[in-house]
């Protein structure tokens, strides 16, 4: 079987879900893919999702502190079982030979349906020789699959670890564009630049011009690298905003270091104490507005 925390980690999570019988099918496909058993491996990756279901793998709270011991970062919490039991098959390829792996890896994603590519996507911060997928991920960006789309980009630790500035700007760019959510993207703050401030700015001048709305977590990566006009904008948001714009522009605000920034806070005491007391945050943001699409 598989030596690696992480795929023991699966491992225990699809005993919770699957029957002896199809445990011990996984398990077996496992074996068999582990030794170099091809045809035994295309045909269990597969048929995965038909025998064993797509019900969520449902992590519990230890279960995700422990995956991110394993492997920082990593954050299955919207995992389900068909997709675990892929990953398993793939980290249980030979890997000796970064080459023919990653040719496999190349065969399995020009052949694989939308629900297999989300779990390949998904499986890359898991995966050895991770500096060989860069062009990979690059690829899973550029998709108008949304679910491909937000494989890569959310809850995955891979593209803030591999992804040079350009790719990284176009993939936090591409969130707001298709309507996907920016506080899922792992390492986020950490990879904020002002290159990304200036394209971001470009879109949302571009969004009022048209007089489209504008999602209010684009201010997050706005705030750090502001100007005097950035600035500007976003104070006035606070002041005309609905309620969640004025909140985006005030953790905003709140984030930058421009002299500017902190004289538009002075004024309204109950933003003050909102940011101060943490009931505005940029994942409570985030959740308002998924419910509110």
């Amino acid at each position: 079987m598989i030596n690696s925390s992480t795929a023991e980690l699966l491992q225990t999570w699809l005993r919770r879900h699957l029957s002896a019988e199809n445990l011990a099918w996984i398990e077996d496909g496992i074996r068999a893919t582990h030794s170099g058993n091809r045809r035994t491996f295309s045909l269990t990756f597969s048929m995965a999702s038909r025998r064993l279901g797509k019900a969520d793998l449902e992590p519990k709270a230890e279960d995700l502190l422990a995956a991110d011991g394993a492997r920082p970062g990593w954050n299955p919490s919207r995992w389900t079982v068909d997709q675990a039991a892929r990953t398993l098959l793939v980290l249980a390829l030979p890997s000796q030979d970064a080459d023919e792996f990653v040719t496999t890896l190349d065969r399995l994603f020009a052949a694989a349906d939308v629900g297999e590519l989300v779990a390949l996507y998904q499986s890359l911060p898991l995966l050895p020789h991770p500096e060989r997928h860069v062009l990979r991920a690059a690829e899973g960006i550029r998709t108008n699959m949304k679910s491909v789309f937000e494989a890569v980009a959310h809850r995955n630790p891979y593209p803030s670890e591999q992804l040079a500035e350009g790719p990284w700007n176009q993939m936090v760019l591409k969130s707001l564009f298709i309507g996907s959510q920016l506080d899922p993207i792992v390492g986020l703050d950490r990879r904020m630049n002002p290159d990304l401030t200036r394209m971001l700015w470009d879109y949302s001048c571009e969004r009022r011009a048209a007089k489209r709305s504008i999602n209010p977590e684009l201010w997050r990566c706005i705030g750090p690298f502001a100007d005097d006009a950035m600035i500007t904008e976003m104070t006035s948001v606070l002041r005309t905003g609905d309620p969640l714009e004025r909140q985006g522009a005030a953790l905003a605000l709140a984030s930058s270091p421009h002299p500017a920034a902190a004289r538009g806070l002075e004024e309204d005491a109950d933003v003050r104490s909102c940011l101060t007391s943490k009931l505005w945050t940029w994942p409570s943001l985030a959740e308002a507005l998924s419910q509110q699409s």
